[in-house]
């Protein structure tokens, strides 16, 4: 246990980083882990964005619009960037950034070929620990890429540890740990483990720059590092002032520019004496010419020679400090002890009390990747267009220019990323769901991630938010709206209420819920297409290319997004009309959007063009065809479950509580019976939990229908969670034909065998986790209606009645386990890989990969996904035993939201 004083420091921290505006959040893990093969970088005249950028090239060829490297840090604005760089004496290249295969490489997508875990970070970054697994022998970048390229989409990735680079434990544990003694003085500790029997040498490369803004401003101040003493390297730039990066045992210093070696990439004289690869040529190739022996330029390294016997181990200590420390050793140790009992009395303290030492292990790694994963993202989208000669404002902008309707967009934020080598770039719906795990352990940034979405620098004057780098007009789901309520009320459970950031997210969303309605439902129908809205290749087609059949999509999620974006802004109008009247009309509109759209996809009667099947009992896609006839895509997927998720319960009097809004429903009422009719939430007679109202798409029956689908071990629900298309297509493939060709929809439990979307993502079956979130989120939501009085088999068939919160639960068992380690002491994401089941010196170190095996859990696709993955630490927090009734008992609050707080005992409250 650790005292209630050393519990709130970390807190009191993120206090004053909000109201005295100290900047104990200026320097943290902003830097990215690939700047190589990003659209930003890409200046090529068909857009291949990865071949005009390569991995080969990034140590020579000096960046534009960021910087990467291995664990390292820079300050909110990445002028000024630490990070390692290693050499085992064997490599033909100094290790100083993650490798990985591109998508023409690898035969599922891209793919970060290295092992690298982020242990610990407070929200301040006050602490940070870090781990690199590099080989000791040579890395073996030809065989990883040709073994790659010649397997087939059937056939697993060929991984680094398939190579046996590791075997016999020849391999070097590099920690960096980071702890701040204020908000710009941080102490760096580089902890070097030999895990092989035999003794090694590694050269480490501790290693400060600045990034390149000189070449490209002509009005830009160059700043310059200088080596000013022994082991002292002195940086001075014209906004950042001076720092100082002091370097215990007076290592080697090394100087050079931070400028591209033209002469080794394109043959062309250099304009500096020395460029950004001088370090690789001076260590590796032995040209001592390389550097500056006037030890000054843009970017420097301290040069360590360490000869570490078999088993052992030895430490490297930094400080980069503004201004210099005294003695910047003298306190060192002091000061990192006194960080870790910081963060390990933060996370004691938020976590929730019934979690085992495993189950807090993991929820502790899954909310350190979060806050690992923050980058600072800079694109001026003008200036990028100008250059390419593709500004639409321009006199004949040269066609085809990727992003050309964002010219009004300026990026320049530490955001949150969902994998900072594979997506190192910002996605609009990850990023919604980042914030309801990040909100956990600092509501500011989640809150400030949110409302970047919603500025005029990153909204588009037309109301959309843009979808990611590659393509900014792509469609997301609407989930920022529901992500905003989620923030919202569980703040406010935590004894706040936050009205000014509800009012001033709900102005943005009302701008992207009207874009929504004026460009996705172009029949004005209330059925709506958003395209391929983020679920890659779930569909019978590519859902963002036209059509074989031609004709047009209605398709059950994106009208169901819709339907659930209608809740969410009911709920938040709602909200701030107990303060403002006005809101109630506005409040209207959701309500009268949701109805229609609800009896869009289910009119009274029987017919052929809407989407729910009632022989079936599911939600399907609808294909309509230029002649006029309309077929439904019999798919069960997750395509069908999303409907579920539109569910919101009232209490009893809040309709009651409105009287401008009583009068429009009753008009409605008197205008639309049959609307009220189809989409009455419950059966004749029935009512909801203490009077309850119940606004959804499903009725009793249709819900208990669904369910009787998704809670079936044949179909959807999984050992490890709710599959993304039922098992049932594993042996009986859907199959369409059309014009001579056959479309087919397999399950697919691991990788996609298709090349839709670039092919390293798959929703043909595997487990996502931010979907199902939701799907818990609706679950307990409708329990707070039907209570105990609704009890469903789960699974199907098994004879075993839970109620709708035990399903819940039952689901989080399910999605934790993932990550846990079973009774024989095996955890299911790492699948078969014996050295991560059993080594000890790999198996506690858990990855969040973007998505999971649909039959036993294993770790796919990005490896570092904890953006979206990270949603298990939120989840964990209804792992224990939660008194769902006291909990159906109590208010008007989201129940999800209470149980967390319950779990934790509400201390995650601020001190003011």
């Amino acid at each position: 246990m650790v005292s209630a004083t050393r519990s709130l420091l970390e807190q009191q921290r993120l206090n004053d980083a909000r109201e005295f505006k100290i900047p104990w959040k200026k320097w943290g893990p902003y830097l990215s882990e690939r700047q190589w093969g990003t659209v930003r970088e890409d200046y090529s005249e068909d857009g291949d964005a990865w071949g005009y950028f390569t991995h080969d090239q990034a140590r020579s060829r000096a960046y534009k619009w960021g910087e990467d490297g291995i664990g390292g840090i820079c300050d909110d604005r990445q002028r000024l960037c630490f990070a390692l760089a290693l050499w085992n004496e064997h490599d033909p290249i100094l290790k100083e950034r993650m490798f990985g295969l591109t998508n023409s490489e690898a035969n599922h997508g891209e793919d970060v070929k290295e092992y690298y875990f982020y242990l610990d970070s407070t929200p301040t970054h006050s602490y940070m620990n870090y781990l690199y697994k590099y080989p000791q022998s040579e890395y073996p970048y030809r065989d990883i890429v040709e073994t790659n390229r010649r397997r087939s989409r059937d056939e697993p990735e060929y991984e680094l540890l398939d190579t046996g680079v590791f075997d016999n434990d020849r391999y070097f544990d590099v920690f960096v740990e980071y702890a701040k003694e204020g908000p710009e003085d941080v102490l760096i500790r580089i902890t070097v483990h030999n895990r092989g029997r035999e003794a090694a040498r590694l050269r480490v490369l501790p290693t400060l720059w600045f990034r390149n803004t000189w070449s490209w401003d002509d009005d830009r101040c160059k700043p310059s590092l200088q080596g000013v003493k022994p082991g002292a390297i002195r940086a001075t730039h014209p906004e950042l002032g001076e720092y100082w990066l002091d370097c215990d045992g007076e290592p080697e210093l090394l100087f050079t520019e931070n400028e591209s070696n033209t002469q080794r990439l394109w043959g062309q004289a250099n304009s500096a004496a020395h460029v950004k690869d001088a370090f690789h040529a001076y260590v590796i190739a032995g040209e001592v010419d390389a550097i500056n022996p006037a030890r000054t330029g843009t970017k420097a390294a301290a040069h360590y020679v360490l000869d570490l016997p078999g088993g052992g181990q030895e430490t490297i200590r930094l400080r980069l400090a503004a201004p210099r420390a005294r003695n910047p050793f003298g306190d060192f140790e002091k000061i990192f002890t006194s960080r870790i009992a910081d963060a390990d009395a933060f996370y004691e303290r938020i976590a929730p009390r019934a979690l085992t030492v495993d189950q807090r292990r993991v929820h502790r790694q899954a909310l350190a990747g979060m806050l690992w994963s923050k980058q600072y993202y800079y694109f001026d989208v003008d200036r990028w267009l100008r250059e390419h000669k593709g500004h639409p404002m321009a006199d004949a902008p040269r066609p085809g220019v990727r992003n050309a309707e964002w010219f009004h967009m300026l990026n320049a934020d530490v955001i949150s990323m969902p994998d900072k080598w594979e997506y190192p770039w910002y996605a609009a719906w990850d990023l919604a769901f980042h914030t309801i795990s990040l909100a956990m352990v600092d509501f500011d940034f989640a809150k400030d991630q949110l409302m970047l979405m919603l500025r005029g620098l990153y909204f588009h004057p037309g109301g959309q938010i843009p979808a990611y780098e590659w393509n900014f007009s792509d469609v997301n789901p609407p989930v920022h709206a529901f992500a905003t309520l989620w923030l919202y009320k569980y703040e406010k459970q935590l004894g706040r209420a936050d009205l000014r950031f509800l009012e001033r997210s709900f102005q943005g969303l009302m701008l992207n819920f009207n874009w929504w309605v004026n460009r996705k439902d172009p029949a004005g129908r209330s059925i709506f297409a958003g395209g391929f809205l983020g679920l890659d290749n779930i569909g019978v087609f590519d859902r963002s290319a036209p059509l074989p059949t031609g004709g047009s999509l209605d398709q059950a999620d994106g009208t169901a997004w819709m339907a659930f974006y209608c809740q969410n802004m009911l709920e938040i109008a709602l909200i701030l009309s107990e303060t403002d009247p006005i809101y109630e009309e506005t409040a209207f509109k959701f309500l009268q959007n949701f109805m229609w759209i609800s009896y869009a996809m289910d009119r009274i009667g029987e017919h052929h063009d809407e989407m729910w099947d009632e022989a079936d009992g599911f939600f399907y896609d609808l294909l309509r065809l230029p002649d006029g006839q309309a077929i439904r895509l019999k798919v069960r997927s997750l395509v069908g479950l999303l409907p579920l998720c539109a569910s919101t319960v009232f209490e009893a009097d809040a309709v009651a509580r409105y009287p401008a809004l009583m009068e429009l429903i009753a008009l409605f009422r008197k205008r639309h019976p049959e609307l009220v009719a189809q989409v009455a939430p419950t059966d004749a007679g029935f009512s909801g939990y203490k009077g309850r109202k119940l606004l959804s798409i499903l009725n009793k029956k249709k819900l208990e229908r669904v369910l009787g689908y998704m809670l079936d071990e044949n179909e959807f629900l999984g050992p490890c969670g709710i599959r993304s298309l039922s098992r049932h297509y594993q042996e009986h493939p859907f199959v369409f034909q059309t014009g001579g060709q056959e479309y087919k929809v397999q399950y697919l439990p691991a990788e996609s065998n298709t090349g839709m979307f670039g092919g390293n993502s798959n929703w043909r079956g595997p487990v996502w986790m931010p979907i199902n979130t939701l799907i818990v989120r609706a679950l307990v939501n409708l329990y707070g209606f039907y209570g105990d009085a609704l009890k469903v088999q789960c699974p199907t068939g098994s004879d075993q009645y839970m109620t709708l919160f035990e399903v819940a639960q039952e689901i989080v068992r399910r999605l934790t386990s993932i990550f846990l380690r079973d009774a024989t002491g095996q955890r299911p994401v790492y699948g078969s890989t014996a050295r991560f089941q059993n080594d000890p010196h790999w198996r506690d170190l858990i990855l969040f990969y973007e998505y999971f095996h649909g039959d036993n859990g294993a770790g796919l696709g990005a490896s570092h996904q904890t953006g979206w993955s990270g949603l298990v630490a939120p989840l964990m927090d209804l792992f224990g035993r939660v008194d769902a009734k006291a909990l159906l008992e109590s208010g008007r609050d989201n129940l999800l939201a209470r149980a967390i707080n319950e779990q934790v005992g509400g201390d995650r409250t601020e001190t003011r």
